[in-house]
């Protein structure tokens, strides 16, 4: 099964854990990730300097932050179709103490 690949082009703080993020394809997307940010790699990002430490890697183009934590392009790209499931694994990180 084929599918597209993305990079992300740029990355914009719009305030709490919201980001515009610029694509290749020269689409946009405004993204929350307040409610996904939960268990050991993405909980950290919790703290407003830490999030605020976001960048684009130079080597497979996604956001991602000193930490570890990054977000797969394509995720990225199509937000509100990966949305629901971001949130039902932050849930069960957070619940297992993750």
């Amino acid at each position: 099964m084929e599918h597209p690949i993305y990079r992300v082009t740029s990355v914009e703080p719009l305030g709490g854990y919201r980001l515009r993020v610029g694509f290749d394809d020269q689409s946009a997307r405004e993204i929350d990730l307040g409610e996904v940010l939960e268990g050991e790699i993405y909980g950290p990002l919790r703290d407003p300097a830490t999030f605020a430490t976001v960048a684009i890697d130079p080597e497979v183009h996604t956001l991602v932050w000193p930490n570890g934590a990054d977000f797969d392009p394509a995720v990225l790209h199509d937000w509100p179709r990966h949305e629901a499931a971001m949130r039902e694994l932050a849930k069960r990180w957070s619940l297992a103490g993750v």
